[in-house]
């Protein structure tokens, strides 16, 4: 390794040396010089103080209970008053000394450290791209296969096709809200530990529902399923920001979108000729689901390594203050961490605040929200619509699962060779609202891709037709959810996982509650207009991207986490 040119900032901006910096080979600086970013409605003083950094989790628990509990007597009446906890008031004492006299300098990468993710070699973070969209597109297959057995589930748990639907929509709401907690918490204490326990509670949840005896059972399972699964959605698209610069996350994104999107058709192509076997059938597609599972969490174990810059920065900081017993040391990101509430507070409600509170995130979430409610109403619509009106068998419905993956390739393609030229050429023009060329593009294929779809639901009209609507839709579908992952991580950086997280609560919030109402209302307003009115509902959507690439600069610029992010050049 190159001769470390680490230094510590003192006073007023005069330099010294440090040896213990020199030893871990890091570089050090005040708070104004580091690049790591952390939550914006955290002041400095909320900083954590040399007690309560190094504290463990229960002890924070017991700490705060224990406060807030001395605090309640102070309060109760005059007895208590005269007799308050020295005990607490000596720990309150020595925080607070120790937070307003302690030199706090922050550990940073050195250039070009090979320990910092984002300087892994291409291979590795192929590697762990690949690994990462693998569980992508499992828990997307394992989302669209279900519906294919609803027939010998029903039959053999003597249950209805609504309470069976259940199941479908459990597990997207599992999806959903799920990430409000695991997405935050992935971005404080690493994302590779997350990988590993939610890719084994996915594995097994999957013998869980093979054995299942009760269709309750299946449910209860399935939400799980679906929490765990999640870890697959909006961890990879925080993943891939950790590793890959802006300029190149075009092909990684467009990987992680075909698992997302092309996942959806390619196990229900398969799963329903395993549902017209009568030796196999629902719980068959349960076990090789389980068997590709157990491959995949092998793959974690070995391939997944940690990317989160931050975590692995704080494992050094803690190594320095361990060494040399000076508390001084410390991670940038350690400051969100000064007591259970700030870290309760910065970390479970961020991806709810940027839904709420990020015009761009909001914006977004509505649009990609509706897509991928009409997406689940085309799973669920496929079978009941080319049964009746075409007499297609199980395994041949299937196969028309087979038009998602056609439409996912389309979308690759087409992302691929003209918007990433579109990007790399404009980008210094347009910035991160270079990723939206092609959105602006599906924002109009969206509504009419669903207006073919819904005007050749006739029995007289060859099933080609719909197959075309389908294809075409999927394709809009796929570059509208690659274009808000790819912008999203532009705009947000470090903190992405935490605005996919928001997104992705009101995208499966809509793949929740859409199949629930599909059949009733297919019954009522026929495939026709049904599919027109979600066309309209989507045309309505249209100005969407558009705004967005126009205003994007102005909304972002208002900000208080995207301003943080600079901008690259490309």
């Amino acid at each position: 390794m190159a001769e470390s040119s680490n230094t510590t900032l003192y006073g007023d901006d005069k330099l010294k040396s440090d040896p213990e910096a020199e030893r871990e080979h890091v570089t050090l600086h005040r708070v104004e010089s580091v690049s790591e970013r952390v939550d914006s409605r955290l002041a400095l003083s909320s900083r954590p103080s040399a007690h309560q950094l190094d504290s463990s989790i229960s002890q924070q628990v017991f700490y705060a209970f224990h406060h807030e509990h001395h605090q309640h007597s102070k309060d109760g009446g005059a007895d208590d008053k005269e007799e308050p906890s020295h005990t607490n008031t000596s720990c309150e004492k020595e925080i607070q000394s120790s937070t307003e006299s302690a030199e706090i300098i922050y550990v940073d990468w050195e250039p070009n450290d090979p320990r910092n993710p984002a300087t892994y070699s291409n291979t590795r973070k192929w590697v762990i791209t690949v690994t990462a969209c693998a569980m992508t597109g499992l828990s997307a297959a394992v989302a669209s296969t279900y519906p294919i057995g609803y027939g010998s589930m029903t039959a053999d748990l003597n249950c209805t096709t609504f309470q069976a639907t259940i199941g479908l929509s459990l597990y997207t709401l599992g999806f959903g809200l799920i990430p409000l907690v695991t997405a935050p918490f992935s971005e404080e204490f690493g994302r590779q530990p997350l990988y590993v326990v939610s890719g084994f509670i996915f594995m097994i949840m999957h013998l869980g529902v093979a054995l299942a005896q009760n269709i309750q059972s299946v449910q209860i399972m399935r939400f799980i399923q679906g929490g765990a699964g999640s870890t697959g959605a909006t961890m990879v698209g925080g993943t891939i920001a950790d590793i890959w610069s802006p300029e190149q996350r075009g092909l990684p994104m467009s990987v992680f979108a075909i698992g997302a999107i092309g996942g959806l058709g390619l196990g229900p192509t398969l799963a329903g000729w395993i549902e017209t076997n009568k030796n196999l059938q629902w719980r068959w597609i349960q076990y090789i689901h389980l068997i590709v599972g157990f491959v995949l969490f092998l793959a974690i174990i070995t391939f997944m390594k940690e990317t989160r810059g931050s975590v692995l920065l704080t494992k050094i900081a803690k190594k320095m203050r361990k060494d040399t017993g000076d508390p001084k040391y410390r991670a940038r990101i350690e400051d969100e961490r000064g007591s259970l509430k700030s870290l309760m507070l910065v970390s479970l409600t961020r991806p709810i605040y940027f839904l709420f509170a990020e015009p761009v995130v909001t914006s977004f979430s509505l649009w990609i929200g509706f897509a991928w409610g009409v997406l689940f109403v085309f799973l669920e619509s496929i079978s009941p619509a080319f049964t009746q009106l075409h007499q297609f068998n199980i395994g041949e419905i299937g196969s028309i699962y087979g038009c998602i993956s056609i439409g996912s390739v389309l979308g690759f393609a087409s992302h691929y060779f003209i918007q990433e030229r579109l990007y790399r050429n404009q980008y210094k023009r347009r910035k991160q609202e270079a990723r939206l060329y092609s959105a602006c593009a599906a924002g109009i294929l969206f509504p009419i891709s669903m207006f073919i779809y819904a005007w050749t639901s006739f029995s007289h009209v060859t099933w080609i037709a719909m197959a075309i609507g389908i294809v075409l839709f999927v394709w809009a579908a796929f570059v509208m959810y690659l274009a808000v992952f790819s912008y999203l991580a532009d705009c947000y950086g470090p903190f992405a996982s935490s605005a996919l997280a928001g997104q992705s609560l009101c995208r499966n919030l809509a793949g929740t509650a859409f199949p629930l109402f599909t059949t009733q209302m297919y019954a009522k307003l026929t495939f026709k207009w049904a599919g027109t009115l979600f066309g309209g509902i989507a045309f309505l959507m249209m100005p969407i991207p558009f705004i967005l690439f126009f205003r994007g600069p102005r909304i972002r610029a208002k900000s208080k986490f995207a301003s943080q992010v600079p901008t690259f050049s490309s």
